[in-house]
């Protein structure tokens, strides 16, 4: 994926069953453009939004 650079997953330490992921990306366009109108996050979306709730905060 262009402008991917790396990601991981914290666990909270304060509150159980909360996580982190953190995602780093070489500019702010290649995640909400690039990533967001992709094929990659439709599946994305697919596999995983049925998880959240509350929807998570994203912050740049």
């Amino acid at each position: 994926m262009k402008g991917y650079i790396c990601h991981d997953v914290l666990k909270c330490m304060e509150e159980e069953n909360k996580y982190l992921l953190l995602v780093a990306w070489e500019t702010l366009e290649d995640h909400e453009i690039g990533f967001r109108k992709s094929e990659e996050y439709q599946e994305w979306k697919k596999l995983l939004h049925h998880f959240y709730d509350p929807f998570p905060t994203v912050q740049h």
